[in-house]
C-alpha cells in the first residue's frame, strides 16, 4: 500500500508499504441473493439469515447478513482495491485477530472498507519478504461499523 499503486514494484512491497498508509474501498450492496448464496455454500442456515417472518418479530426488524459473509465480501473488496502489483506481492493471508461483528449488516445495506497499516514486521521466509498487519473497519452507509479486525499478510 503506497500513495501510488501503479507505482508498486510486486518483489518489494514489503520495503515499500508504510506504517500508517490508509485506504478505503468502493462500496458494495449487499443483496437477498448474497444472503441465501452464502447460507447454502456455508450450510449455515440460521433463522437470523433464512426467515425473514420470523425475524419481523425480532428485535432487528428483518433478516440480517452473516458475519462470515461480511468478513468475506471484506476480503473482496480489499482485493479488487489493490493494483496488480500489490495482488503479485501477496504470498499468504497469514490470519485474523480481534475480530468483532459489532452491528448487524442488513440486505440493502452498502458496506465498504477501511484499513490501515499498523505493523511490518521482516520474516525469514522462503517466499515472503514480511509481515503486514492492517487494522480493518467495515462499514455501512451511514458510517456505522458493522465488523473490526486485524489482518496480517505475508508478501513478499
Amino acid at each position: 500500500m503506497t500513495d501510488d499503486p501503479e507505482d508498486v514494484d510486486p518483489e518489494s512491497v514489503f520495503e515499500q508499504t508504510e506504517v500508517g498508509s490508509r485506504i478505503t474501498t468502493q462500496g458494495r450492496t449487499v443483496t437477498g441473493a448474497d444472503v441465501v448464496n452464502f447460507a447454502g455454500v456455508s450450510g449455515d442456515f440460521n433463522h437470523l439469515h433464512t426467515d425473514a417472518e420470523r425475524m419481523a418479530d425480532s428485535g432487528f426488524g428483518e433478516r440480517i447478513a452473516h458475519g462470515a459473509f461480511v468478513f468475506s465480501a471484506m476480503t473482496g473488496l480489499l482485493w479488487q482495491n489493490r493494483s496488480v502489483a500489490e495482488r503479485e506481492a501477496v504470498v499468504a493471508f497469514y490470519g485474523v485477530d480481534r475480530l468483532r461483528f459489532r452491528a448487524p449488516t442488513f440486505v440493502g445495506d452498502t458496506i465498504h472498507v477501511e484499513l490501515e497499516v499498523t505493523e511490518k514486521e521482516p520474516k525469514d521466509h522462503p517466499e515472503g519478504n514480511g509481515v503486514l498487519t492492517y487494522d480493518a473497519e467495515v462499514l455501512n452507509q451511514d458510517d456505522t461499523v458493522v465488523l473490526s479486525c486485524q489482518l496480517r499478510s505475508l508478501v513478499v
